[in-house]
């Protein structure tokens, strides 16, 4: 008899961490790998944040502490939402965790019995559906295609919703195709769900300030009478290139933050205190350059955009935010090349060419790959070049 759970075998390990993993090793090997799979800035987390938990350390900030976040921390989460989402929260409706992936978790260990529907837009954040079925609940994946631009609709939200449905995750500007949401689509996602009153929604915002082309960012607890019903999750990894200082945090309804703070009190207890530290400068502190480091990023994704569109077989859209492209490969698959799934053509795509992307499918919709274009403007041109002679050698 196995002595592994019967619940850890309804997953699988993140497929964006296996192929950052593999790049990693065949680096170590000594091939010439450029990985484009990482979702994480390539840029340094800024000085004055550095500062604020060198601080925070040499102070002695380095004990226990709240176990869902420091009243520091809270109260400049509450200020960031007045003052750049207009919505008016109290710390009793604040949570902070160890990254945004668990705030996530925790929300839906606290809220989830077995069999509660979870409706989850592809493509998504390959994470999602495998933290539902920890938790017991039932991922209920929409398929949304190039069409609607990656996007859910009313129409396919409403078939969508039953008597089962506890969630909906909007995760705005997306991660794997950086499509966002305007404020009239949310609007119009929002007529459906007030209708729908047992539905509560997880807005995933962790790429809010990272948008191009005058893109105006809303979340739906913002445009909507929805805000008793909505979590919204953020956090400062993206933003502020503070993917190792592990600090997610939400927003939402009593309740339910006490009951994530519950689940919270029994697995990690409190973040990093040196780590919450540093996000209160970030959230508090100047918040200059992440314009300028979105302009670095509007640079890249539309030399991607363009490059990866000059390519036969390849078509992709150009995303309104985050740091990812999400191309069709559907051209390159079939008999003709002998690549029948897009997991061969990223497979093959790296054994032929060395670079690593992952398959459409780990997000939820066969025939496309991700490309992480968060990294130097050097590497993604030779990454392109080398894409560009691995289709071409198929054609």
């Amino acid at each position: 008899m196995s002595i592994i759970s019967n619940s850890l075998k309804k997953i699988k390990p993140s497929p964006t961490i296996a192929v950052t993993q593999k790049a990693r090793e065949l680096k170590a090997a000594g091939k010439d790998v450029i990985g484009l799979g990482a979702g994480e800035p390539d840029f340094d987390t800024p000085n004055n944040i550095k500062k604020a938990a060198i601080d925070a350390i040499n102070i002695g900030d380095t004990k226990y502490t709240a176990v869902d976040g420091t009243p520091a921390l809270k109260q400049a989460i509450v200020n960031k939402f007045k003052r750049e989402n207009n919505l008016e929260y109290s710390t009793s409706e604040i949570t902070v965790g160890t990254g945004g992936k668990q705030v996530i978790y925790n929300t839906f260990m606290a809220t989830l019995n077995k069999g509660d529907e979870v409706l989850i837009p592809a493509p998504f954040w390959v994470s999602y559906p495998d933290m539902v079925l920890l938790a017991g609940g039932k991922p209920k994946i929409i398929k949304c295609d190039e069409k609607s631009g990656f996007k859910l609709t009313p129409k396919k939200l409403q078939k969508a919703i039953t008597k089962k449905t506890k969630w909906l995750i909007l995760n705005s500007p997306s991660n794997p195709t950086g499509a966002g949401y305007t404020k009239d689509e949310i609007e119009n996602l929002s007529k459906v769900l007030i209708k729908n009153k047992r539905v509560h929604i997880l807005s995933d915002d962790i790429y809010e300030h990272i948008t191009y082309d005058n893109f105006n960012f809303f979340t739906i607890a913002q445009v909507s009478k929805l805000k008793n019903r909505t979590l919204t999750m953020n956090g400062v990894s993206k933003s502020y290139a503070m993917t190792g200082w592990r600090i997610g945090y939400a927003a939402g309804p009593s309740d339910i933050i006490k009951a994530i703070g519950k689940i919270q009190s029994q697995s990690t207890s409190n973040p990093s205190s040196v780590s919450q530290a540093a996000a209160v400068e970030a959230l508090n502190g100047t918040q200059d350059f992440i314009q300028v480091r979105s302009d670095a990023f509007k640079e890249r994704r539309d030399f991607v955009v363009k490059s990866l569109n000059n390519i036969k077989g390849i078509s992709c859209l150009k995303p309104n935010g985050a740091f990812y492209v999400f191309p069709s490969c559907k051209k390159l698959l079939g008999k003709k090349t002998k690549i029948k799934t897009d997991s061969e053509f990223v497979e093959k795509l790296l054994k032929k060419v060395n670079v690593a992307v992952v398959q459409g499918s780990a997000f939820g919709l066969e025939s496309h790959f991700r490309i992480s274009y968060a990294t130097s403007m050097e590497k993604l041109k030779i990454a392109m070049e080398r894409i560009k002679s691995f289709c071409e050698s198929l054609n």
